[in-house]
C-alpha cells in the first residue's frame, strides 16, 4: 500500500478492521452472492425450513430421510447469503475543514476525521464482499466513485477519499431531496456529516428513508464547536458564506452557545432515534480506532 492509503489507516488498525463486519438491521437481499445472509433462501449451507416439492425445483435438495418418513417430497430451504449495497456519503462543504487538533499526527480536521471513518467503513464491507459506492456533495454530488467489490478493490476507495477536497457552500437538503441523486437499490447509506445546517437535515433524512435505505448519521464535530475556547471582542466569519457578524464573548453567551449545540445535537438524535435512523456523535478528538470499536460497536452497527 501506498503512503496514501496509511495515512487514511493504519496497517495495524486495519488488521483489527479484517475480522469486523457491518451489522445491518434489515435483512437485504443483493444482486450476488457474498458473505452476508438474506431472508431469501438460497444455497448457502445453513438449514431455514422445510416445504413441499414444486414442480422445478432443485431434486438434489429432496430430503429422503422425510421422504421414508412420511411419503411426502419435501425439499430443504437454506438460508441465502447476499451482499449488502453500503453507499458512503461525505459532507464536502467548507465547514468541515474546521477543526484541527493540535499534537494530532496528523492534524486532523471534521474532513480528515470523516474520511478516516468513511475508509474504515467501506474497507470492513469491501473485505465482507458487500458493494461499496461513495460520493462527495456540497449543494451537489461533487464527486463520485461507482460501486466497488472486494478487499482487492480497497485501494481504489482510498484513492478516492484522498482525492476528494472539503470546499464551498453545503446544502444538505439540495442534494438528497433530489431524487436522481438518491440510491436506486435499497441498502444501508452511511452519511458523514457535522449537520451544521440552517435546515434541510431532517428532509434529507426522510428522503433517504423512503429510498430504503437503512440509515447511519454519523455527526462529526470538533471539540472547539462544543466547548469554544473563545473571549473578548471577536469577529467571526462564516467559512462558507463569507458572513462577517462583531461578537462580544462572555462567559454567558459561551454558556448559551453551549446549551444551543447540545440542544441541537439531542434534537438531530431524537429525530434519527424515533425513525430508526442509526446516530453517532464523533468529536474528533476521540480516535478513529475508539468510535469504531466502542461507539459504533454499542450501536450495533458494527460487530
Amino acid at each position: 500500500m501506498n503512503g496514501k492509503s496509511i495515512h487514511l489507516l493504519e496497517p495495524v488498525f486495519m488488521q483489527r478492521l479484517d475480522q469486523m463486519s457491518i451489522a445491518s438491521k434489515s435483512r437485504i437481499r443483493g444482486t450476488m452472492q457474498g458473505k452476508r445472509r438474506s431472508s431469501e433462501y438460497g444455497s448457502s449451507l445453513d438449514f431455514a425450513d422445510y416445504r413441499l416439492y414444486s414442480q422445478g425445483d432443485d431434486t438434489r435438495q429432496l430430503d429422503w430421510h422425510a421422504y421414508g418418513r412420511t411419503g411426502k417430497p419435501f425439499v430443504k430451504l437454506f438460508k441465502d447469503e447476499q451482499e449488502l449495497q453500503v453507499n458512503l456519503w461525505l459532507d464536502a462543504s467548507q465547514s468541515m475543514n474546521f477543526g484541527k487538533i493540535e499534537g494530532a499526527t496528523p492534524l486532523r480536521s471534521k474532513w480528515e476525521y470523516a474520511r478516516q471513518l468513511a475508509a474504515a467503513i467501506g474497507y470492513i464491507s469491501l473485505c465482507r464482499y458487500d458493494q461499496v459506492s461513495a460520493s462527495a456533495f456540497t449543494t451537489h454530488i461533487t464527486k463520485k466513485l461507482k460501486q466497488l467489490r472486494g478487499k482487492a478493490s480497497s485501494q481504489r476507495l482510498f484513492e478516492f477519499l484522498e482525492g476528494c477536497q472539503a470546499e464551498g457552500v453545503g446544502d444538505v437538503g439540495a442534494v438528497f431531496c433530489n431524487s436522481s441523486f438518491l440510491p436506486r437499490q435499497s441498502g444501508m447509506t452511511w452519511l458523514f456529516s457535522d449537520f451544521l445546517y440552517d435546515q434541510g437535515v431532517e428532509e434529507a433524512l426522510a428522503y433517504l428513508l423512503a429510498a430504503k435505505q437503512e440509515v447511519v448519521a454519523v455527526q462529526i464535530l470538533a471539540p472547539d464547536e462544543l466547548v469554544p475556547k473563545l473571549a473578548g471582542e471577536l469577529r467571526l466569519i462564516d467559512s462558507e458564506s463569507g458572513a462577517a457578524k462583531e461578537v462580544a464573548i462572555s462567559s454567558s453567551v459561551l454558556e448559551a452557545y453551549q446549551i444551543e449545540i447540545q440542544k441541537y445535537t439531542s434534537t438531530l438524535r431524537t429525530f434519527c432515534y424515533e425513525r430508526g435512523i442509526t446516530y453517532v456523535l464523533a468529536i474528533t478528538n476521540v480516535p478513529v480506532e475508539d468510535v469504531l470499536l466502542k461507539e459504533f460497536r454499542r450501536s450495533g452497527i458494527i460487530r
